[in-house]
Formats: C-alpha cells, structure tokens, sequence
C-alpha cells in the first residue's frame, strides 16, 4: 500500500525542489542580465541585479568583432557530426555486448568506462602532433573524430543499458524468421530501442557542444566554435563582463533552445526501462 504524502510535505518538497532549481539556473539569468548592462554596471559594487539602464550595445559590438555565425555552424558540425558517427559506431558495439553472451562484457565496459577518468592534458601533445601531421589541425574532420573517440564510452554505456531492457526472445524471432544481422539492428532493434537512442543523442550533442578543451587547444581560426567564441573575450587588456557575457548569451541560447524543446523525449529516454 502506498503511503499518504500530506499536503505540507508537497508544499515543502516544491518549495525545495524550486529553491534549488534557482540556484542552479541563477548563474545563467545573471550572465544573460549582465549582457545588457554596460561595463560599468557590469563591475559595480555592490552589484545591480535588475534597476540598471539596458542597454544592447554590447550584441552589436560582440557582432561587429567576431563571426558568430562561422563559430556557430562549426559547433553545429562538430556536435551532430560527432554524435552521429558515435552512433553508427556504438549501435553495433552496444548490440554486440547486450546480446552475444561473454564472460567480461562489464569488465569492458567499465575499463571503456575509465578512459573518461584520464586528464585530457595527458594526452594532448600525442594528438596535438598527430593532429599536426596529418593536416587536421584546425579543421571540421579533426574535431569530429576526437569528440567522437572521447563521447564514445558514453554512447555506448547508455546504449548498452537501454539494449539489456529489450527482450531478447524478439531478436531471436527475427532472426528465425530470416532476418540477417544487418536487418536485426536495423529494423528490430533500432526501432525499439528509439527512445533511448534519441535520448544518447541529445546529450552528446550537449556534450560535444560545450567541449571547451580540445576546440580550444585543436583550433585557431577555421574550425574554432563558439567554445573559442567565449574565450576570444578574456584578452591581455583583461575581461570586458558585458561583452562576455553577450557572447556566452549567444553561445548558449541555442543550446538552451534545443534542451527545453527536447526535455520530455530527454527524461523519456533517461528514464526509458526503469519502471518494470
């Protein structure tokens, strides 16, 4: 039997869960504010929240200096481009671990896992070099394939999870009927595990979109993305809070966008077979 919840308790836990919601989101309602203020304003102490002059002289300017446009479609290929072919690699690997029987399926997946523990600085000169000789340095190609090879543990972990709630008398039924392995995964299990598969997608986008690390230190000028946008504003002469914060505005509003528009399909697929 299910136990009674009073109304007080509900009153509470909201109250909490929306305090706590605040506190998260407030340092993203501040930047944005910041955006509007004017330099002066930005550094005032104490500081303004909202009776201050807005103002979007600081849009303009960060337009002028910088093409947020190219940095922006950068992020756009580099994100889905890697994610995309994160799964094309990862659906097959998933498959294979969930539903061909071995000994150390989690022992590999654990040691796939732990790759993600290791300082990415650890093994920057490596691939700085091999970057360099080889010609993707600043380039499109180059940054797909390492956000491919560092969310790769990921995408496969999460798919790896939602293919185990699949049952597995479906997959053997296709395959009495004829089905070969290419239509297996393709027609029959893709389709059922969908909801997981989007939700995989969505937050590797997020990922791959707010890498700040390898774009800014595989990167100059060609293939940068809006993570180097941002960073284009801390400069010698010091930081300008207004104009940065424009620029962080503009950098994360489309992420901001897609993640309130996909939120339901998000929760759906994290939560995707743990309710039996």
């Amino acid at each position: 039997m299910a136990r009674a919840v009073t109304n007080r308790r509900k009153t509470i836990t909201t109250a909490a869960a929306w305090f706590i919601a605040f506190l998260i989101f407030f340092p993203i309602l501040w930047t944005v504010l910041t955006s509007f203020k004017t330099e002066a304003t930005a550094i005032a102490d104490p500081p303004v929240f909202v009776a201050f002059e807005w103002t979007t002289e600081n849009y303009g300017t960060v337009m002028e200096r910088s093409n947020y446009f190219r940095h922006f479609m950068n992020s756009v290929v580099i994100s889905i481009g890697s994610t995309v072919l994160g799964l094309i690699i990862a659906i097959p690997a998933a498959w294979s671990m969930a539903f061909v029987p071995a000994k150390r399926t989690k022992d590999v997946l654990m040691w796939m896992l732990s790759t993600k523990m290791l300082p990415p600085v650890g093994v920057l000169v490596p691939i700085y070099l091999i970057f360099r000789d080889t010609g993707l340095l600043d380039t499109r190609t180059g940054l797909v394939i390492v956000l491919t090879l560092i969310n790769l543990p990921i995408i496969i972990w999460m798919l790896y999870t939602y293919f185990k709630e699949i049952p597995n008398d479906i997959l053997e039924a296709a395959r009495m009927d004829g089905a070969s392995l290419r239509s297996e995964i393709l027609y029959v299990l893709t389709p059922m595990a969908l909801p997981g598969i989007a939700s995989t997608l969505l937050l590797n986008i997020i990922l791959a979109w707010n890498e700040a690390f390898w774009t800014l230190n595989l990167t100059a000028a060609k293939a940068a993305p809006l993570t180097a946008f941002i960073a284009s504003y801390s400069s010698p002469e010091g930081l300008f809070y207004a104009k940065l914060s424009a620029a962080s505005t503009m950098a994360i509003a489309p992420i901001l966008i897609m993640g309130w528009f996909s939120q339901k399909q998000l929760v759906r697929g994290l939560t995707f077979g743990a309710v039996k």
